[in-house]
């Protein structure tokens, strides 16, 4: 993570009804998206998901974050799209696509951060007690 980021609980969310969940608290909430969904989902949906529920929240603090898993080439189509927060697990291409995501004003992690995921049975009825934790 960059240095001083602090970012808010983060949540993986796996689609729009997922990301409704993570918003309707009202709370600050980083949207996580699930392992990889760059490579399986594609950057362009993630956009198009976060950009769809934060129409419907416009007064959430929520920074979005797609895992790109160990894939630099959809780290870079994330960053040529918008994406600002990015997951991309050590690779030979790691410290480039780290220095272009800061000259974007990006930033990349080698790991995403402990996050509930939405996709595991009872998650959703833990969110509020997750969002009220400290960042």
């Amino acid at each position: 993570m960059a240095v001083g980021m602090t970012l808010a609980p983060a949540v993986i969310i796996h689609g729009l009804a997922d990301a409704r969940i993570a918003l309707a608290p009202g709370w600050p909430v980083t949207l996580l998206s699930a392992p990889g969904a760059a490579s399986y989902a594609g950057c362009g949906w993630w956009r198009a998901v976060v950009a769809a529920a934060l129409a419907e929240h416009p007064g959430v603090s929520a920074p979005d974050m797609l895992d790109c898993a160990d894939a630099p080439g959809r780290a870079l189509e994330a960053l040529g799209i918008g994406c600002r927060l990015l997951v991309l697990h050590p690779c030979p291409a790691w410290a480039g696509i780290a220095a272009r995501a800061g000259a974007e004003g990006a930033s990349l992690l080698d790991q995403p951060p402990v996050a509930l995921d939405l996709g595991q049975p009872g998650a959703a009825r833990r969110i509020t007690a997750w969002l009220a934790r400290l960042p």
